[in-house]
This record gives C-alpha cells, structure tokens and sequence, in this order.
C-alpha cells in the first residue's frame, strides 16, 4: 500500500489522518461486496444489509450499546452531534430553546447556538458556561446554568480535542438528571480512545478518530426522549438525514475494532511521545503548556509561544516536513485565535497543536516526534530573530 503522505514527512496533526491500512483494504472489498442498497429486497442488497449490521454491532459492542441505539451520519462527527442536538431539544420545545455548553466545546455546537441566539436577540438562548484554568467546568456552575427557565438541553465534551483536557462527565449529568434536561456528550476527540461514559441521553463521536472515514455516529438509548425536528425521516431509526454508505461504514467498524484491540498499548506509546515533546518545549524560553496538570487524553497537546505567530511556526515546520496545527482545533481553517485557550485565560497567540495519529495508520510517528523536538528550538529562535524579539 502507499505511503498516505510524502516521503520524509511527518504527520502530527491527525484532526484527520490516513486511514488505517486494514481499513482502507475493508473499504476497497466493500466496493464490490456492499455496494447495493440495503433497504432493497434482492440478494445483493440483503448482503449489504447484513453487512451494515455487522458494522453496526461492532461499533456497538465497544461503545458497550444496543446496535439499534448507534446510527451513523454522512458527514461526520459534526453531523451526529447536530443530529444529537436537535433531537434532544424537539422534544422539549415547550419548555424553552435554551443550549447549556461549556465555554470550550466544538464550534458545531457553540456557532449554531450563538447563532440561534442573535436571530432571536436573545442572549440567555445559550449559556456558555466558564471553565477554569485547566479548561474544565465547574459542577456548580454548570448547575446554575441549567437553572435558568427555558433550559432545553446540554451538551458538554468527554475531552476537549485542543488541549486534551477530560471533563467531569458524570458530574455533569447528575446535575442535568437533577434538572431534567438532557445531556449531550461530545466525544468526537475521545471515543476510540477512552472507554465510553456511562451517563449520557445521547453521545456523539467520528470515525476518523480511529483512523477511520469521516463517519459520524451517534447513541441515542432507548429510554432517550429522542425525534428530530421536521418532517420524519427514513435513514438510521430516522436519527439521519440520509442512508449510510455501506462501504463507509464498514471501514468505519474495522477502524474502530483495531483501534479498541490497539488503544492500550498505542496510548502508552503517545503519551511517551507527548511527554518528549513536552520536555522540548519546557527547554525553550516563553513557550506556554496549558492544562498540562490535569488529566488528559494521551495524544494531544498545544502549546503557546510568546512574540512568535503559530502560523509562523506551522509555516516554518512545514517547510521542514512536519504537519502541526495551529488556531482551533475545530476552526482551524480561519487561523484564528484559539477560544478554547481564551476560554482558560491562556496564551492565544502563537499556539501550536499536536494531535498525534495512530501508529498503525503513521508508522513513523516516533520519528516525526523526534524530529520536531530537534527542530523546533531553531524554528523559535529563528523566527524570533526575524521579528528582533530574541532575549526579550
């Protein structure tokens, strides 16, 4: 098979990586054993629903759900967490339109709820609860958030994809059961490589954080008060907007299934790789580590360097091989400043992310990790010296 990338270059910047190899062979046997539509009646599209079904459990079983609780959505994880939200809040319309969110979630979640509440000149349509230095909300906070009349629904992250920081899930949905709202849980960052929560009314994840298609899923349990708004739909227990592609999701289940049997071992490894490169950075002046004290997911970092533009950074590192991020994690496309860090009362300008891949999709990925933590101190340095900002 194909290198994914160029020669001598390294990827640390998995938001969306290569497809793990078993799965991108699964995808290419699907092409010609899946292709039918499953809600036909023919053989072939009996086989294709056999085969969705398959796919479906086995995601299913490493969620620890019902395989008719997971539905899967074109589109990705932004995909099912609108989904999520929608049919969360539909039930509840005459209780209010009221979003309840952590200051830091996705912007799939925060720019359509700010949006909602410009149109209705309403500012308490959504409450962007704060976090605190370390980016995590605070259960009392978060309590009095959902206190407001109108409250419709909440939704909070397992792990924030930009600094790696876990949330305090389970607090969270005591105090939404305590309420009556319900919770959904972003994991788009997290599923895959953290057990599923145990306490959510619907949870929301991607493929491709296994290295696998950008597929969304979405579990939604049966005791969930769950319809989407709208018309009825067809597609997935009537969750999607359109049927899933057969071929996706199969490729999607093998991901999934080698990420589950790999996820012990590949995350020692990077959380090894990510405490190197944390020593490199702590070794050069003014560089930033934000929520390094608190508990983590093991992949990912950003840092913060004062006088220098992260997008000068990523520039520069490109230009030596190395794919990193810079900006949001989930807006990354603006270069903008990051509002998970300003969120934290951090170092918004001059960040840098890291989101290390899987090992078996980028197997040199110990090696992209030593080469950053050689380069990276000249790339400061060198950068700062251009700007005539070197000792200050």
């Amino acid at each position: 098979m194909p290198r994914p990338t160029a020669p001598g270059r390294g990827l640390l910047d998995a938001m969306s990586s290569p497809m793990h190899p078993q799965a991108a062979q699964t995808l290419a046997a699907a092409l010609d054993a899946g292709w039918a539509d499953p809600r036909r009646l023919y053989a072939e599209a009996r086989q294709a629903a056999a085969l969705l079904d398959r796919a479906r459990e086995t995601i299913a079983t490493d969620l620890e759900v019902a395989p008719s609780d997971l539905s899967f959505h074109l589109g990705g994880g932004p995909a099912a967490l609108a989904a999520g939200l929608d049919g969360l809040a539909w039930p509840r319309r005459r209780t209010g339109a009221r979003l309840v969110a952590s200051a830091v979630e996705h912007s799939a979640i925060l720019i359509p709820g700010r949006y909602a509440a410009a149109q209705a000149s309403d500012p308490d349509l959504l409450a962007e609860v704060p976090v605190d230095a370390l980016g995590r909300v605070d259960p009392h906070d978060w309590a009095a958030a959902l206190a407001h009349p109108g409250t419709a629904v909440a939704a909070l992250q397992q792990a924030n994809g930009e600094v790696g920081i876990i949330q305090p899930v389970a607090a969270a949905y005591e105090r939404c059961r305590e309420a009556g709202v319900p919770l959904l849980v972003d994991g788009q960052a997290s599923l895959g490589r953290l057990p599923a929560p145990e306490t959510y009314d619907a949870l929301a994840g991607d493929a491709s954080a296994v290295a696998g298609p950008p597929l969304g899923v979405l579990v939604v349990p049966a005791r969930t008060r769950f319809r989407r708004s709208g018309p009825p739909r067809e597609a997935e227990f009537g969750r999607a907007d359109a049927p899933v592609w057969v071929p996706m999701a199969l490729a999607a289940a093998e991901a999934w299934q080698q990420a589950a049997a790999a996820r012990a071992s590949d995350n020692a490894k990077a959380e090894r790789l990510i405490a190197h490169v944390v020593a490199a950075v702590q070794s050069i002046p003014d560089l930033d580590i934000p929520a390094l004290a608190g508990e983590r997911l093991p992949h990912v970092l950003t840092f913060s360097a004062l006088y220098v533009d992260g997008e000068a950074i990523v520039t520069e590192l490109d230009r030596r091989g190395l794919a990193v991020a810079s900006g949001s994690a989930c807006t990354s496309s603006t270069l903008g400043p990051s509002h998970v860090l300003a969120a934290m009362g951090a170092l918004t300008h001059g960040n840098v992310r890291l989101r290390l891949p899987w090992a078996a999709a980028v197997p040199d990925r110990a090696d992209a990790v030593r080469r950053l933590c050689a380069e990276l101190p000249d790339v400061v340095r060198e950068l700062r010296e251009r700007l005539g900002v070197s000792g200050l």
